[in-house]
């Protein structure tokens, strides 16, 4: 009952992560749709952010003249949702702009205007500008260039690499491809031992597909490995080579230099970076540096970057879903997934709309 659905092409997709509110999701039950609309009577009892335009109820043409003290404090709203303060004043001034010239009744027709302008105001930061659809990539890459597809999973020490990383493999494993992981993570003691369990775990869940490590132990240069295992997995028709990288602070300029070199002797075809929810806006400068140092360390004129983001902990964070959206919005590269939990199937997808309800939330 965990697992996600399968579309009429028989494509396994994992679930949106509003689908499952309100129970195993933990964290984000105020996505609930119910416990949405009881928040909806407390904001029209003058609660919450639609509290803010209860003077604008009168039936007048919006101004952005009368606009502006509710704008300013819905900024301030936003802010405690974990919203950077550039981020907040883009929504809040692409929200004010929607609203101008429109003439407003009661309080739930406001509600309805100030959720369908921010719903916009967020699609436009949170629609990805490059391909989400990896099964696609996947099988392009399998037919037109007969090699196997790469990913490297890439972040800060204890985000939950390794673990999402095995999430992806077994959505993967659903899809009917054959995967190796690639154990480039050669610095942290259990590194390699953790990828052998999940490995197994997923041998024994896994019907009629196929999952294996590709290992070299520790204190060898991940460079090699990685290029080693993608080399095995071309010769032995594996579609997809998941590499798992040591967990690096942003600021320590030895390992992301070693990251660096991974990236341009492998030139993965997707670079994942595994940030958490809990940190909010800290995550935000990892992932800048992270890119910034990727540039820095390259030495070529076009170095690679982030390609997308995997968002961990999300059940940690209730409401508090800002830093989704300044990931997105600070990399221009989308959520790809996010994790809700600690089993193989808890991985799940962003949905706009519930974003939306969740920044509207007291």
């Amino acid at each position: 009952s965990a697992r996600g659905t399968r579309t009429a092409d028989g494509i396994y997709e994992v679930a949106d992560v509003a689908e499952r509110a309100g129970g195993d999701d933990g964290g984000f039950v105020l996505l609930d749709d119910s416990d949405e609309s009881s928040g909806g009577n407390n904001s029209g009892g003058g609660g919450g952010i639609l509290g803010m335009f209860r003077s604008l109820t009168s039936g007048r043409t919006l101004t952005l003249e009368m606009l502006a003290e509710p704008m300013a404090r819905m900024r301030e709203h936003l802010a405690n949702k974990n919203v950077a303060a550039d981020i907040a004043s883009e929504v809040c001034q692409a929200v004010a702009q929607s609203m101008v010239g429109m003439r407003v009744g009661g309080l739930q027709s406001t509600r309805a205007l100030v959720e369908q302008s921010m719903e916009t105001a967020l699609t436009r930061i949170l629609t990805p500008v490059s391909s989400t659809d990896i099964i696609r990539d996947i099988d392009h890459v399998r037919r037109q260039e007969r090699r196997p597809y790469t990913m490297a999973f890439v972040g800060v020490n204890g985000v939950g690499k390794s673990t999402n990383l095995s999430k992806v493999c077994y959505w993967l494993l659903q899809n009917n491809k054959r995967v190796l992981i690639a154990a480039c993570d050669t610095f942290r003691s259990g590194a390699v031992e953790q990828l052998r369990v999940h490995v197994r775990n997923l041998c024994a869940l896994s019907e009629n597909q196929s999952v294996e490590i590709f290992e070299r132990g520790y204190g060898k240069d991940s460079a090699a490995i990685a290029k080693d295992a993608i080399a095995h997995g071309a010769q032995n028709g594996f579609d997809v080579v998941l590499i798992d990288t040591a967990g690096r602070m942003q600021d320590n300029e030895p390992l992301m230099r070693a990251l660096s070199k991974l990236v341009n002797v492998n030139r993965p075809d997707k670079i994942l970076f595994v940030g958490e929810a809990l940190v909010g806006n800290e995550a935000v400068d990892q992932l800048e540096k992270f890119n910034r140092a990727m540039r820095s360390f390259s030495g070529q004129s076009q170095p690679r970057q982030i390609d997308g983001i995997i968002l961990t902990k999300f059940d940690t964070i209730d409401d508090r879903v800002g830093a989704a959206l300044s990931m997105t919005y600070i990399t221009g590269k989308p959520i790809v997934f996010v994790g809700t939990g600690q089993t193989y199937t808890d991985l799940r997808k962003m949905n706009v709309a519930q974003v939306t309800r969740a920044l509207l939330r007291p």
